[in-house]
């Protein structure tokens, strides 16, 4: 096959074909490697943990949220409020004009 191949590109293929072949021995290794090793218990407590970061991640950003949707709801009430006693102090001077 690398007979057809330009001069230039036969040392890429001899890599190439390399690399899979190093590929191909890797895969086979750890295939027929027992899951009774001390790194696949290994494996297990950083898969147990990486989960339960996530788990934590998740509830984080959905603390998050709440809170954003929280501020939200509290500026919309200041607003209001702000408004309410404008309209109170309103009230009061018209009502003290009256009075006089």
């Amino acid at each position: 096959m690398a007979d057809h191949l330009p001069e230039t590109l036969e040392p890429f293929f001899h890599r190439a074909t390399e690399a899979e072949e190093r590929l191909a021995r890797l895969e086979s290794a750890l295939a027929s490697t027992k899951i009774d090793t001390p790194d696949a218990e290994l494996v297990e407590k950083i898969t147990q943990i990486q989960s339960k970061l996530e788990e934590a991640n998740e509830t984080v950003k959905q603390e998050q949220k709440k809170v954003k949707e929280l501020t939200t709801e509290n500026e919309k009430q200041r607003y209001r409020i702000e408004h309410l006693v404008r309209s109170l102090k309103a009230a009061d001077e018209k009502l003290a004009k009256i009075s006089k």
